[in-house]
């Protein structure tokens, strides 16, 4: 009877030395796995995402008179030369003669001078370059003290402007500005500016930046 006791009691303790083995050899398998898994998340998480930034292309400058052209001809030497834009829009250049320029972007006026070199010279390679923007102006007229024709060489708006000029004489009427501007069909858009808000900060939107052409009066 002893031995059959002792028997079972040593099954009994076989038994629970494999179930707790085995717990233990789950237990440190998952305690291996977990680091890994959390790890793999974090540096997931600590990516940064892919994105796109695009940016909108400005529109290529556009050559008008009295800008400054660096005009370069490879390996041509008696060609290549900086020369200002007339007052008709037009350029000479040795071989080819006059070329028409202004109202030209550089690129298309560098494809018109390599066709006009092809007769002389075998697949002209062309580069232009404004080397002085001095086509680009604006105006300010009326009550100001140096009224006249301004560069637009950088970004300008109205107050800039006026500053360029000078400021306002005695007797300027500085609540009727009025910004006027050329557009594409013909027509002149005019916009209203009133100094005396612009300056206290007031509806800011109407100190707009000036394009080529535009003109500022002050009664």
């Amino acid at each position: 009877m002893n031995i059959r006791i002792l028997n079972i009691r040593y099954l009994a303790v076989t038994l629970l030395c494999l179930t707790l083995g085995l717990a233990w050899a789950q237990q440190d398998n998952t305690a291996s796995t977990a680091p890994a898994t959390t790890m793999a998340a974090e540096n997931a998480a600590a990516q940064p995402a892919a994105t796109t930034e695009t940016t909108p292309g400005k529109p290529e400058y556009v050559i008008g008179n009295d800008d400054v052209l660096t005009i370069n001809v490879w390996k041509e030497p008696d060609i290549s030369r900086s020369l200002p834009v007339r007052s008709d829009g037009k350029i000479s250049l040795p071989l080819i003669g006059e070329i028409q320029a202004s109202g030209k972007t550089p690129n298309e006026l560098q494809s018109d001078i390599s066709k006009g070199l092809r007769s002389y010279i075998s697949e002209p390679e062309v580069t232009v370059i404004v080397q002085e923007q001095k086509s680009q102006r604006f105006n300010v007229l009326g009550q100001v003290l140096r009224p006249g024709s301004y560069l637009l060489n950088r970004p300008t708006t109205v107050l800039d402007a006026i500053a360029m000029a000078g400021g306002f004489r005695d007797f300027a009427k500085t609540k009727n500005i009025k910004v006027l501007r050329q557009q594409p069909d013909g027509k002149q858009a005019s916009f209203a500016f009133n100094y005396k808000e612009a300056i206290k900060g007031a509806n800011p939107a109407q100190n707009i930046e000036l394009e080529p052409r535009d003109t500022i009066y002050v009664p």
